[in-house]
């Protein structure tokens, strides 16, 4: 029987977008994660990333340099300016 198609992990689909914006030329400081309350706990328990890919510092979480803003949205989302 055929494996159903699973979408990728909450890591792998934002660290393709993000390596996306920061090739048309947007800094990693300029960015921003807006995710889902789902996103952001699957980012904070994925065995697979590093301890490095996430910080938490001043009350802010970062995803590979990039500030995360979680909850209020329905859908995760990159914002750059």
């Amino acid at each position: 029987m055929p494996q159903p198609n699973r979408r990728p992990s909450a890591a792998v689909r934002l660290r393709s977008q993000i390596e996306k914006a920061e090739a048309a030329g947007v800094d990693r400081p300029q960015m921003t994660l807006r995710l889902t309350h789902a996103d952001a706990s699957s980012l904070k328990r994925d065995p697979d990333l590093a301890m490095s890919d996430i910080i938490f510092a001043d009350g802010v979480m970062s995803f590979l340099g990039v500030k995360v803003e979680e909850g209020g949205v329905t859908e995760s989302a990159l914002l750059t300016p």
